[in-house]
């Protein structure tokens, strides 16, 4: 059928080679896109082969979308008709990703519930020399909890190496890792990665919410000044000085301009190596110096 042939390329020139053949039913399927961790089925397409063939597909990782036709509509009938079909597909996608989002945190609840306290001896709180606090620990696996309103929506799983991964599936954006119980008109910072906010928590006391990605700053933060609007927010940013753009500096300087709240970086002496790039980084090289 050629609108599934040309449905594929259209696939292709985004995700590069696929090894599936498009299903023109209507309904969501899933697939592996290229780059993803093995296993995974990130990649979601829709696609209708009646009247002017059209189609939507994306990524459940990067949470973008497209949408195609085989060619331009002829009348105002046929532009409805692919107008209904994409607003379909859009309820479509988002109850297809509420309910791996409520999959998964149902399955992270359970892992939380069976797991143990974290070992302070874990290879990688030594590594990072910071206390567990909450941590979890299952085999030799830590868990870092993220939450959403107050409940457990995810996990971050860290291993014995360092190597980082969230449950497929679940919610990120605007979900945090908190420590430390936030008060009105005292300090709440807000960074990016958990042994950052660990850090920063040990050395001032105060609490912190781990965004867990620069990405995800802004949108944590919008939600922390709704619902703690008396609280001082200040966004306590990386500063990734050997990464092309330095992501890190840039989101936390965006996040607290559009907050308009408190920025604070880490502060380099004149011989710290180029490679650090958080304040966890600054304060274990500073014990290595003493």
């Amino acid at each position: 059928m050629d609108c599934v042939i040309l449905f594929r390329d259209f696939l292709q020139s985004h995700y590069g080679p696929l090894d599936l053949v498009p299903i023109p039913d209507g309904d969501i399927h899933r697939f592996h896109i290229s780059g993803d961790r093995q296993g995974t089925l990130n990649g979601w397409y829709l696609l209708f082969a009646d009247g002017i063939s059209s189609g939507c597909f994306g990524s459940w990782k990067t949470g973008k979308s497209h949408t195609w036709r085989s060619r331009e509509p002829a009348n105002h009938q046929e532009a409805l008709l692919i107008h209904q079909r994409i607003e379909q597909a859009k309820r479509q996608r988002e109850a297809e990703l509420h309910q791996r989002q409520q999959s998964t945190a149902e399955y992270a609840n359970r892992l939380w519930r069976d797991s143990r306290r974290a070992d302070p001896d874990h290879p990688y709180l030594v590594a990072k020399g910071v206390r567990a606090f909450a941590l979890r620990q299952s085999g030799d696996v830590l868990l870092v909890p993220l939450t959403s309103a107050g409940k457990i929506v995810n996990l971050q799983r860290i291993y014995p190496d360092g190597a980082k991964r969230f449950l497929s599936g679940g919610m990120v954006k605007g979900c945090c890792s908190p420590l430390g119980s936030i008060t009105a008109d005292q300090p709440l910072y807000l960074c990016e990665g958990w042994a950052t906010g660990a850090t920063i928590h040990t050395e001032t006391g105060a609490a912190v919410a781990c965004a867990m990605n620069a990405g995800n700053l802004l949108e944590v933060g919008r939600k922390l000044q709704r619902q703690h609007p008396d609280s001082i927010l200040i966004v306590a940013g990386d500063d990734d000085r050997q990464t092309e753009g330095n992501p890190g500096r840039s989101y936390a300087t965006k996040a607290a301009t559009v907050l308009g709240c408190g920025l604070v970086l880490p502060q380099w002496p004149t011989d710290a190596p180029q490679n650090l790039s958080d304040f966890n980084d600054l304060r274990q090289w500073r014990e290595l110096c003493q």
